[in-house]
């Protein structure tokens, strides 16, 4: 069976490959072998870098708001460790870059920090969009911030919590550090951007001081926008005009704005974003996990306008960081009940790679994975169907073999080339573990915080 090459999946079928001479100059010296498909490589749009993931933390999936206190779980260990595990899982699965929240909101230690994840990066091989978290406003609660949940909370658990409320440094300190960030960063692969954790988190001077900066510096914003029903209802009483029309009028929306999430978004909402360019990163499998709901992405769908990506979340389907079984979910999703479907293989795969590529400021990539096709279709008794659609039927990490990433190869029959996968692995996991008697401690708090939480909005109107 003569190896494929798919460059334009949905678009057009594979190219079947005689002569090594006809491949892209970054694959001639990989050495397809028979029954390989290579394509470009997808790119997940949006993810907060888990080396330990939530539920190995004691962290179980709830409603987003009732479940963020459970972060506070995370073990402490070393930032570069935790991001060469996250990005080697992803690599590993034939994901080639990624955007990266990262999770500090102590601004003295983010030039250090964002130091360390650029170089885990790096040190894996695939490209990276470091967004930079800002935020100032309405900790742990919309509409008021910690007071706000100090009814619900003992004495004890109030007067054990307080001390932990976090202060914030100064706009201009937080946007400081982004540009030291981005200065220090000379890497052609990694893209630094600003990342407003979300406008409910955002004073409005905050976020007026990001898109001014952002037009000023030519960079790119990441932000999570209208994920749960409680960010709608407060956000509506927040922005009267609507929140999407506030940031348009402050000159936040462009085509240098990526959105995660966007479920609760109205049509008239998706059309003004796609008026803008604006990019809507859809995270299917960690909206349903934190009960958010499903995003309108086939609304934002526009002939010759920027639409969707896809992104993990740190929670995929099967908690295993899989973005194949993340695109055929969404493919599902968004398929609609008519005899024509609403969203179709090439929609999925021109979010994964080309809006993707937006998203992650990187439209130039020349990036492939390459995959055991034979696999795919062992038991077939025809070979003319679409490989687009057969890979959004059949295909997951496993199938993934090969990436190669700007001209390096960093993955070769399913291992990493790079690093030692399995030993930065076990030192992670050493480091979380000798962090146990803190974390113990700290789980009594964490529970009562995210049921003060929950009875805090359970008393919102038009909440159920």
């Amino acid at each position: 069976m003569a190896p494929r090459l798919l460059l334009s999946p949905g678009h057009a079928p594979a190219q079947r490959i005689t002569d090594g001479a006809e491949l892209p100059q970054a694959l001639q010296s990989f050495g397809l072998q028979p029954g390989d498909l290579a394509l470009p490589s997808p790119v997940n749009a949006h993810d907060h870098g888990y080396g330990i993931r939530t539920l190995d933390f004691g962290v179980v999936d709830d409603a987003l708001e009732v479940w963020i206190p459970g972060l506070r779980l995370r073990p402490r260990t070393d930032p570069y460790l935790e991001a060469l595990v996250a990005f080697g899982r992803l690599a590993g699965t034939g994901v080639g870059a990624t955007m990266h929240c990262h999770n500090s909101l102590n601004v003295d230690r983010l030039v250090d920090e964002a130091h360390a994840v650029m170089r885990a990066a790096l040190d894996i091989g695939i490209r990276l969009a470091l967004s930079c978290p800002l935020l100032d406003h309405d900790a742990w609660a919309y509409d008021g911030g910690p007071q706000r949940l100090r009814p619900f909370l003992s004495q004890d658990d109030w007067q054990a919590l307080a001390g932990t409320i976090p202060s914030y440094a100064p706009i201009h300190t937080q946007l400081a550090a982004v540009e030291a960030v981005a200065a220090a960063n000379t890497s052609p692969l990694i893209d630094v951007q600003y990342g407003p954790i979300g406008p409910q988190w955002c004073s409005n001077a905050l976020l007026e001081a990001i898109a001014e900066a952002s037009a000023l510096h030519d960079r790119r914003i990441h932000m999570h926008l209208l994920e749960s029903p409680r960010q709608r209802i407060w956000l509506d009483r927040r922005f009267p005009e609507g929140v999407v029309t506030y940031l348009d009028k402050i000159g936040f929306l462009s085509p240098r704005l990526a959105i995660a999430h966007g479920v609760q978004l109205s049509p008239d909402e998706c059309e003004l974003l796609a008026e803008r360019g604006v990019q809507l990163v859809s995270n299917p499998s960690a909206n349903l996990r934190l009960r958010s709901g499903i995003a309108p992405i086939v609304s934002t769908i526009k002939p010759g306008r920027p639409a969707f990506a896809i992104g993990l979340d740190g929670t995929g389907l099967d908690d295993d960081q899989d973005l194949w079984r993340e695109m055929r979910l969404l493919y599902l999703l968004q398929g609609g009940r008519s005899l024509t479907r609403r969203l179709t293989a090439q929609n999925v795969f021109d979010a994964a790679i080309r809006v993707g590529g937006q998203v992650i400021n990187a439209n130039e990539a020349e990036d492939f994975t390459i995959i055991d096709y034979r696999a795919l279709i062992a038991e077939a008794l025809f070979d003319d169907v679409d490989e687009a659609e057969v890979l959004l039927t059949r295909m997951s990490a496993r199938h993934a073999t090969g990436l190669v990433v700007a001209g390096r190869e960093v993955m070769r029959q399913g291992e990493l080339t790079g690093v030692d996968f399995d030993a930065a692995l076990s030192e992670l996991l050493a480091q979380a573990r000798a962090d146990l008697p803190r974390l113990e401690k700290q789980r009594p708090l964490v529970k009562a915080l995210s049921e003060a939480t929950r009875t805090y909005y359970a008393g919102w109107p038009g909440i159920a």
